[in-house]
């Protein structure tokens, strides 16, 4: 059986590349998709699709638009969602991804690092799972097909 797993989070570094790896190590048939992870495309996509916009509040407004279209789609179509929350960035869209694949149903697991287990306790009691590694989420992955 193969599933499709939503990776939420942040996009500057490559912790995603490190869950495939690590998926891809322990044989999982698993596919991943996620978010727009090229910045400037994530950024620039409202002004490419509708035009140059009158200030750079508007800009932001509508990639927004169109970056919540892309990962609605996708999230719907995943089977599990994987949300990282890390110390380094402000969280505020792996948390709205989260909750939204709460929202939806949808497994979800979330990884967060002990000294955020204080202002995450609400998200992650409504998720599936809360660990606090990479390599945890892996293994409750990798349980499915045990």
């Amino acid at each position: 059986m193969r599933l499709t797993v939503f990776l939420a989070g942040q996009i500057h570094n490559n912790w995603r590349d490190e869950i495939k790896e690590k998926a891809a190590t322990r044989g999982l048939p698993l596919d991943f998709v996620g978010p727009q992870e090229n910045h400037d495309v994530s950024d620039h996509i409202g002004e490419q699709i509708l035009g140059n916009q009158p200030s750079a509040l508007y800009r932001d407004d509508a990639a927004s638009d169109i970056n919540n279209f892309r990962t609605e789609v996708l999230m719907k179509k995943a089977d599990i969602v994987i949300a990282l929350f890390g110390e380094s960035y402000k969280q505020w869209n792996t948390a709205m991804d989260a909750s939204t694949a709460i929202t939806l149903q949808k497994p979800t697991i979330i990884v967060r690092p002990e000294s955020l287990i204080h202002p995450l306790k609400e998200l992650s009691n409504k998720a599936n799972v809360t660990v606090e590694t990479i390599d945890q989420a892996i293994e409750v992955l990798r349980y499915i097909y045990k």
